[in-house]
């Protein structure tokens, strides 16, 4: 039998579904919490509501709404920038948020992060051995995805993003030290038409250790979408029963 690595942290079941807010208006995603209701706590707002327009107020309406945001914008830039707009970013009630990067970039972000939670990138869902090729990294994904998550543990992140394939090689080398949130999660296994290449479903990212996991098109885009929200609350409360 393959080994649990069910997540042991005081999380609230109910928010270990982080919901993709990626819709092309601010308006859309009040729309879909709205729809949610209760159904969801937990919301990742990223790059695409990010263009287009009051980003930081519709955080302030989540905050409002007794939601937790998980911003995801994958901080890179010169040290000191990135660690200037963690701090800023501190200020805004944020819950989680994501950096990519190198060793200093990691540094500025954790130095100046205060409540905030920062989560360091370790290998995007959408790529594969052969997009790793073609970026220049001639290594295992598995090796990178460790590498990465290593030097964000040795440096203070309060956690990483990862695919959820690589999450039980994480919890055996690393233990449960670090937040793990996984994208790229389907309801079941079905990849067709999909740009998210190494994908796992509900049950398989919280038995290989995942702490959160993120979901996006499964919700967004099905009939009922509060439906939807509701049967994987089922599911994710089935692995910690």
């Amino acid at each position: 039998m393959t080994q649990s690595f069910i997540s042991t942290k005081s999380i609230p079941v109910n928010e270990r579904l982080i919901m993709a807010l990626d819709v092309p208006s601010i308006e859309e995603a009040k729309i879909l919490v709205e729809e949610l209701g209760d159904s969801v706590i937990f919301y990742k707002v990223g790059m695409e509501l990010f263009m287009c327009g009051d980003y930081f107020g519709f955080i302030e309406w989540l905050k409002q709404h007794n939601k937790k945001v998980f911003v995801d914008l994958k901080f890179f830039d010169v040290p000191a920038t990135v660690g200037r707009a963690i701090a800023a970013l501190s200020q805004k009630g944020v819950d989680l948020a994501t950096i990519h990067g190198n060793d200093a970039i990691m540094e500025y972000a954790v130095k100046n992060k205060g409540n905030l939670k920062v989560l360091a990138v370790t290998a995007l869902t959408s790529l594969d051995r052969g997009d790793l090729d073609d970026l220049g990294f001639q290594c295992d994904v598995r090796e990178l995805v460790l590498s990465r998550a290593k030097r964000a543990l040795a440096i203070g992140c309060d956690g990483i993003v990862s695919s959820g394939l690589e999450v039980s090689m994480l919890r055996e080398q690393l233990d449960n030290k670090l937040l793990v949130i996984t994208p790229g999660v389907r309801p079941v296994d079905n990849r067709e038409e999909d740009d998210q290449k190494r994908v796992v479903t509900v049950e398989g990212a919280f038995q290989n250790g995942a702490d959160y996991i993120v979901v996006g098109r499964p919700i967004r885009d099905a009939a009922n979408r509060k439906a939807m929200a509701e049967t994987m609350q089922s599911q994710i409360a089935a692995q910690f029963a």
